[in-house]
């Protein structure tokens, strides 16, 4: 301890100051006291401590790395206090300053340091500055840090570590200096082990913490051979499992990360030699690198996670760059998805219908019932946008069920408003997992007998990929639907996997030709028609047929394509020649005319 007067100057010390910093005590008398511990080093640490020697403060303490007498160097915690005054300060006005006082500074056994001085009396702005040797703790503290920051197991960074770095990183403003372009950019490469949990079931986890450790090992040297770098080799850490990060501070660019995730694709494939065991491991690698600027650790660790999930979901064992259009298309899926349920409870979606028209004659027969979404945020959505999302969630079920109930209501609407007229036939589609995870039956029985529409004008279609299949349940299914008076049609046939067999078991009513095949049949754009595709529709209709079976065309677009078609043999027609899908109000409007001119 030191006794310190308002200049800043030492008027007294103990020895055990003196020991602590090799100089006597005697000849630290009038010596500054923050040139003795260094606290003129920065700006923030001197005006704390002129601030307590003015009375402005009542109390300033810091860590100082100082030079031992012994010649290493130390951490001392430096504090400096006011001097309580006393009723002899008062009377003197200053102090005498001897040797003998300043040998018991620090004696008592208060903790502010009033108690020591000979009498007692210390004039008025005096301060104690006290010096304790904190080494042993600091290190101490270090150990533990590292215990705390680091994974046991490959000792890498670990996840706690790795953030706290990822944070600093994009706190710190960044270096404007032109002539070094990879300043005010981050990259990261994240990547996870491919079939790593089936090493840990096989082999067990000893073995498996050797293999993390080897791997761990070939990071760090793909890490040091990225080369002399302002701010070292890129961190690599073990966020957890089989998951790892290198964090490239400083990027230099996209092409800076994809070589790295290139290099360490190559040394993980290398086999693993372990105990005996030799293994060959392959990894999936999510690259990202963006500015700083604008980027929080949160986006940056999504995006880098969605990347990994891309590497896995193309193929594994590559390296994936993160795409902002790709990511832009997954989230739609995802707002989209979240929302589909209480989409349908909210009543956003409408049905629009497009007229199903006899080849013929041009008359109206039925309608296929077409379901948009009127997106709140996005608008109108065609089922292309979200019927394949319904059916990956379920929600396809709910959805499906409240458009058959709203078209069969609608079908008997018309009937029932143009009695002098022949119904039209209403056609539904029906997602697979409709007929597996609901009862699918029970749902058309209740909803007919609920809208009162008769069964034999409802059809509902299904996509030739789920009814060729059919066995089970779902062709029990299909039985009942039949047998009840439903029609069954097989949508987009032909592009399946047509195997003509199923069609002498099913209960299939109608065949809707797929409208690639029709494509084919035009004239009007300058091309030729392919006479292969009109070979195998005309096929497929006279075997339809035989088995008496009805055949729709989709997409008919143009006159020529439909008198080809009419030629063929088909019953009906459906496209953009005769209508596009519209409001029910306008297929009341088609009633009256029936017949649509092709």
């Amino acid at each position: 301890m030191a006794v310190v007067d308002h200049e800043g100057l030492i008027v007294t010390a103990n020895e055990a100051l003196s020991a602590l910093v090799g100089i006597s005590a005697a000849a630290l008398t009038a010596q500054s006291a923050s040139d003795l511990v260094d606290l003129a080093a920065d700006g923030r640490t001197w005006h704390a401590y002129r601030e307590v020697l003015h009375g402005r403060r009542s109390r300033f303490r810091c860590t100082r790395r100082l030079k031992h007498p012994d010649g290493r160097s130390m951490w001392a915690e430096i504090t400096v206090v006011p001097m309580p005054a006393t009723e002899a300060d008062g009377d003197s006005g200053n102090g005498n300053g001897n040797g003998d006082s300043g040998s018991r500074i620090g004696d008592g056994d208060g903790d502010d340091g009033t108690r020591g001085a000979a009498d007692g009396s210390r004039p008025p702005g005096q301060v104690l500055l006290s010096v304790a040797d904190v080494s042993d703790r600091r290190e101490l503290q270090k150990r533990l840090r590292h215990l705390q920051m680091h994974d046991p197991v490959t000792r890498l960074p670990n996840r706690m570590l790795f953030f706290e770095r990822l944070s600093a990183v994009l706190e710190t403003p960044p270096y404007q200096d032109d002539s070094l372009p990879g300043r005010g950019r981050i990259g990261l490469c994240y990547l996870d082990l491919d079939g790593f949990k089936a090493v840990n079931d096989t082999l067990g986890h000893r073995i498996g913490d050797r293999l993390l450790a080897a791997v761990a090992a070939r990071l760090t040297d793909c890490a040091e051979q990225e080369g002399p770098h302002p701010t070292g080799a890129p961190l690599v850490a073990r966020l957890g499992g089989d998951e790892f990060a290198i964090l490239v501070e400083e990027s230099t660019g996209t092409q800076q990360l994809t070589d790295l995730a290139r290099t360490v694709l190559a040394a993980l494939q290398k086999p693993f030699d372990l105990a005996g065991q030799r293994l060959s491991v392959s990894a999936s690698i999510g690259v990202v690198e963006r500015p700083v600027a604008g980027t929080s650790a949160t986006a940056l660790m999504q995006a880098a996670d969605t990347t990994l999930y891309w590497a896995k979901a193309d193929g594994k064992a590559r390296w994936t760059v993160f795409d902002p259009e790709r990511n832009a298309h997954r989230m739609t899926r995802q707002a989209l998805s979240s929302n589909l349920r209480p989409a349908v409870e909210r009543g956003e979606f409408t049905i629009e219908y497009q007229p199903l028209v006899g080849m013929a004659d041009g008359v109206v027969r039925g309608v296929e019932a077409l379901v948009r979404w009127n997106h709140p945020q996005f608008g109108m959505l065609s089922p292309n946008r979200f019927v394949a999302i319904a059916e990956e969630d379920g929600s396809i079920v709910q959805l499906g069920r409240w458009v058959l109930r709203a078209a069969c209501r609608q079908a008997r609407r018309w009937q029932l408003d143009h009695p002098a007229e022949p119904p039209l036939f209403i056609s539904v589609n029906v997602a697979v997992r409709q007929v597996w995870d609901s009862d699918l039956v029970t749902d058309v029985a209740e909803i007919l007998a609920e809208t009162g529409l008769d069964p034999a004008l409802l059809q509902l279609e299904l996509t030739e990929s789920a009814v060729m299949g059919s066995a089970g349940r779902p062709l029990q299914a299909l039985q009942s639907l039949s047998d009840m008076g439903v029609r069954i049609a097989i949508d987009d046939f032909g592009t399946g996997y047509s195997n003509l067999a199923y069609l002498s078991r099913l209960p299939v009513s109608v065949l809707k030709l797929d409208g690639a095949f029709v494509h084919g049949f035009r004239y009007e754009d300058g091309t030729h028609p392919s006479p292969a595709d009109e070979t195998i529709v005309e096929a497929m209709v006279q075997l339809a047929h035989r088995l008496g079976l009805t055949v729709t065309a989709e997409c008919v677009e143009t006159a020529g394509q439909a008198e080809r078609l009419r030629r063929i043999g088909c019953d009906t027609g459906q496209g953009w020649l005769y209508s596009r899908a519209v409001a029910p109000e306008r297929i009341a409007e088609l009633l009256g005319a029936r017949a649509l001119e092709a």
